[in-house]
């Protein structure tokens, strides 16, 4: 099985389009690609969450919600509100490592990569680890960003998991002097390519539309 982390600098910094994105390309390419949310936060049960639009943008049905709490907190923090205990990064692991026959499985993470999964203190990138994968780093353009994303790359390093590089998960329409330099610095404070950038909105297209962008914008990962 091979396995592709897609994590993030922050919440809301669009690692569930970014991975839809993925998805969409690795299935155009022939792959049997599976997606899984290890833990999904901030969504009650009943409702739509994150692999719903997944799957809407991707067209993969092969999709996997392992764990769901309603507080929009990290997850250990949610699960404990929940009065339940977090499932161990180890298990979490285990689980994905059952999808051995997909040719590429995405897992998507919550928050951002240090957040606490389990009551260990394990995070996403120590999930990374334990399945060998490499992870994209999901970012936001402006201020602020070469801090983050730095630091996120610099915490998978310690960690030995390979970063291929970083995704601008929603370029604004009309970019400001900050984003615009980001296109050059990221590369030297994070040490690692600008695979592409998806445009603000890009949740909303239609499958196809959408298809069509993850091609033009992320076609060049190799890692599908």
């Amino acid at each position: 099985m091979r396995a592709l982390v897609v994590t993030g600098t922050d919440t809301d910094v669009g690692k569930t389009v970014v991975t839809a994105a993925l998805a969409s390309l690795a299935r155009a390419r022939g792959a049997r690609v599976a997606v899984v949310k290890p833990v999904q936060t901030g969504v009650r049960d009943g409702e739509p969450g994150d692999l719903d639009e997944v799957r809407r943008l991707s067209g993969v049905d092969d999709v996997y919600e392992l764990a769901r709490f309603s507080d929009p907190l990290a997850p250990a923090t949610a699960a404990r509100r929940a009065g339940v205990t977090p499932p161990a990064v180890t298990d979490l692991a285990e689980r994905i490592q059952g999808l051995a026959d997909r040719d590429l499985v995405l897992v998507e993470g919550a928050g951002g990569l240090l957040v606490r999964f389990d009551d260990a203190g394990a995070t996403i990138a120590d999930l990374a680890s334990l399945l060998g994968a490499p992870a994209i780093v999901v970012t936001r353009a402006g201020l602020g960003t070469l801090n983050h994303t730095a630091l996120t790359c610099e915490a998978l390093d310690a960690r030995r998991v390979r970063c291929p590089g970083v995704v601008i998960g929603a370029w604004p329409a009309r970019p400001d002097l900050a984003a615009r330099c980001n296109l050059d610095d990221l590369v030297r404070y994070a040490g690692v390519p600008v695979l592409g950038r998806l445009p603000e909105g890009a949740g909303k297209l239609g499958a196809v539309t959408f298809a069509k962008l993850a091609k033009a914008e992320l076609g060049q990962i190799a890692d599908l």
